[in-house]
């Protein structure tokens, strides 16, 4: 089974980015989600401390993450779920790990600047994309007011 989770908060160092000896690119980095909770006593908001997530993307997301996430960046990572107990020299210890299915910033804390690449298009594969020029399609003013939600 697996289990898909979306976690928010801070990227804890740059990204690292490697490629496998087949050319497999994969960027590992941890993200801490700090949380918060209502101390009803005094009516504040209070630190509850920091849930870590390790963090791995595959492929044309790992270049992505390592091109555009630094130390500090707070991200939404969304991914699959995996919690390891692990043993060794006599400790114990629980990794929790995420395989990244999409890595953003946290568009609450700032702004973000997107530059499509080339071959990037979900269900495109890269030689089918590189002479393809791709721009959203025009907004007519009855097309707005049709999909506008109120």
């Amino acid at each position: 089974m697996t289990d898909t989770i979306t976690v928010t908060g801070n990227v804890a160092a740059t990204p690292e980015l490697r490629v496998t000896p087949s050319g497999v690119a994969i960027v590992n980095f941890r993200v801490g989600s700090g949380q918060r909770r209502l101390d009803r006593a005094s009516g504040e908001w209070v630190d509850d401390g920091t849930n870590w997530f390790a963090v791995s993307a595959f492929r044309t997301l790992a270049e992505h993450v390592a091109s555009s996430v630094r130390k500090g960046d707070p991200v939404v990572v969304t991914g699959r779920l995996r919690i390891r107990d692990w043993e060794a020299g006599g400790k114990r210890g629980t990794d929790v790990e995420i395989t990244a299915d999409a890595v953003g910033h946290n568009l609450r804390w700032g702004t973000s600047e997107y530059s499509r690449q080339v071959g990037a298009r979900p269900g495109v594969a890269p030689a089918d994309d590189q002479n393809e020029s791709w721009s959203a399609p025009a907004v007519t003013a009855s097309a707005e007011a049709e999909t506008t939600p109120f």
